[in-house]
């Protein structure tokens, strides 16, 4: 088989969380300890840090590797989902950029691990974490930042013990697997902390603190609470080229990880500002309040910007910064698309009022059906055009509007995928 037959050999066989939802999931952890024996243990090749939470961790992640290769070192990212190219996990962030995992090297881990496909059925993410160890082995990297994938306690990446865990905040997502409550879910994502690591928690509620506080006692963890913390960095979002409101909460939590990671990495705080400030442009990473297309007053088209904001944590402050820029243009079209599972009465509240809504859906089997997403809103007062696509959606809000006004495009990773 081609690369490519043997990717999508991988998606059939052994389907992701973001394409088929609760089925892919697959409690535990004795698969991936199975696999990890197997592979020789190669996380314990490198140091690790661990980063969970409901949001933001992605961007954490991708600013924290940024920071370290800045200061010399060759860093490992594992991260999920991909938005256009499965590589997108598996990367190395050294010097002034980075590279995905070379095509090569995925064609003969499924080559070399297919009979244990086979025999043990490992499920999706257990597969893309044990790649992502055994390729950063390979690489020798000086250190990995690696992001959970659901949860934590049961979670695949938590084979390893990392010098530093991070928890950005809790929010009520995948609550049929991690918990009904802020507590429950605390609980699960607090099971990254291990026996002796520092830990740092960037949000905390009255419901999760006790919960966190718990869980590094019972472990001797050293506990920083973000914002209790000394403030070891000293940028603001306006220095970066990830520009969302809700980077100023990430940064808070990269502050307080920073300030344990420097003493015991020897790191070159000015040298990891520099990174961290175009983190974006040296890690690849997109869809982060992502500008596609400035306005243009010769064509008459209007600025575009895109955010994977895809749960009601996270868009709310997607919501409150369109609101807070839209006086800056005379019209805002919001195209948004969600998954099934999405609480969209949780989302609906927080929604800005003075914009014109598209209402669409992503060709993911996992996409809320746009008509259905209309409906929901129009029970919440908001009315909206429907578009049964991303791609019809943005050529309505295009033919719309003019290069005074403003497109936003979110909801959903699916949608600002096919935007991309």
């Amino acid at each position: 088989m081609t690369y490519e037959e043997k990717i999508e050999w991988l998606f059939r066989q052994f389907p992701t969380y973001q394409t088929v939802g609760k089925l892919a999931y697959k409690p535990g952890i004795d698969t991936m300890l199975a696999f990890d024996e197997a592979l020789g243990h190669p996380h314990r090749r490198f140091r690790c840090i661990h980063v969970a939470g409901t949001n933001g961790k992605g961007s954490t992640c991708h600013m924290l590797a940024a920071g370290l290769a800045a200061c010399g070192m060759k860093v490992g990212l594992y991260t999920s989902p991909h938005l256009k190219d499965f590589r997108e996990r598996l990367k190395i962030v050294e010097g002034d950029g980075f590279r995905m995992a070379p095509c090569e090297f995925v064609e003969q881990f499924l080559d070399r691990w297919k009979s244990f496909f086979e025999e043990r059925r490992p499920s999706f993410f257990e597969i893309t974490t044990a790649m992502a160890f055994d390729f950063f082995a390979a690489e020798k990297v000086d250190i990995a930042v690696i992001e959970t994938g659901l949860g934590g306690r049961l979670d695949s990446t938590n084979v390893i013990t990392p010098v530093l865990s991070v928890i950005t905040n809790i929010g009520l997502e995948h609550c049929e697997h991690l918990g009904y409550t802020l507590e429950a879910i605390a609980g699960e994502k607090s099971g990254i902390i291990k026996p002796g690591v520092p830990a740092v928690v960037g949000e905390f509620t009255p419901q999760t603190r006790p919960v966190f506080e718990g869980r590094a006692a019972a472990c001797g963890s050293p506990l920083t609470f973000a914002v209790e913390a000394p403030e070891c960095l000293h940028l603001k979002v306006s220095d970066l080229d990830l520009p969302g409101d809700y980077q100023q909460r990430n940064l808070c939590t990269l502050s307080a990880a920073v300030g344990i990671l420097q003493p015991m990495l020897q790191l070159d705080l000015e040298a990891f500002e520099s990174g961290v400030r175009e983190a974006a442009r040296r890690t690849g990473l997109h869809g982060r309040w992502e500008t596609l297309r400035e306005a243009d007053s010769v064509a008459g088209k209007a600025k575009i910007i895109c955010d994977t904001g895809h749960n009601a944590h996270g868009l709310r402050w997607v919501a409150e910064q369109v609101d807070r820029i839209s006086c800056n243009y005379d019209n805002v079209f919001f195209i948004l698309g969600l998954a099934k599972e999405k609480d969209v009465d949780a989302i609906a509240p927080l929604l800005p009022r003075n914009v014109n809504y598209i209402w669409t859906q992503a060709s993911s089997a996992r996409a809320l059906p746009a008509a259905d997403l209309a409906n929901a809103m129009s029970d919440h007062g908001i009315p909206g055009r429907v578009s049964f696509s991303v791609p019809a959606a943005l050529a309505q809000a295009d033919s719309l509007a003019s290069d005074k006004d403003l497109i936003f495009i979110g909801g959903s990773n699916f949608v600002v995928c096919e935007i991309l």
